[in-house]
């Protein structure tokens, strides 16, 4: 079976309110975007936007059908090494599959969390997925149904087992 690779167009924009133990940031932010752990990228970082820096650094990456998630964690850069500051894990769902039109840009705003589990502001970015053609799935798989040994076909396709999905139809009659 193959695997189809689409291509991700992610735009870091900015972040809002971000702190680092109740305090706000005062510079050198930046944001690691993985998909994986050997596919990622960074921004640079924001020496001046304290707590609310603008990146706008646009990335295209590989997204393999396989992955669910994509990591966006927003740090600092500081004289005793980086720092976490917040991150936001962000499903792929989001922007693919169900009746998302292909090649169409969406801006998207992510809350932050800490280490500890707390609310750390916000990240702001775009997405723009590209590449093969997207099949557009149904909330519930195309099935067929059974009955004691006889079955019907639903989608087109013959096997047994499955989920039926259908509308109630009520008639009111006087």
């Amino acid at each position: 079976m193959e695997t189809k690779s689409r291509t991700l167009e992610l735009t870091v924009l900015s972040a809002e309110d971000l702190r680092i133990n109740n305090r706000n940031l005062k510079k050198n932010a930046f944001v690691v975007v993985s998909i994986d752990p050997f596919n990622y990228r960074m921004t640079k970082t924001d020496a001046q936007g304290g707590g609310y820096p603008i990146w706008n650094e646009k990335f295209v990456m590989g997204l393999p059908a396989r992955e669910r998630f994509i990591i966006l964690e927003v740090k600092c850069r500081t004289s005793s090494g980086d720092r976490r500051v917040g991150s936001a894990k962000v499903p792929v769902s989001e922007f693919i599959g169900g009746y998302v039109p292909g090649d169409c840009l969406q801006f998207l705003s992510f809350r932050l969390w800490d280490a500890t589990g707390q609310r750390n502001g916000m990240i702001n970015f775009s997405v723009r997925v590209k590449g093969p053609e997207r099949e557009y799935l149904p909330a519930v798989p195309p099935a067929t149904a059974t009955v004691g040994m006889r079955k019907f076909q639903i989608d087109g396709t013959a096997n047994f087992g499955g989920v039926v999905t259908g509308i109630p139809v009520w008639s009111v009659t006087r």
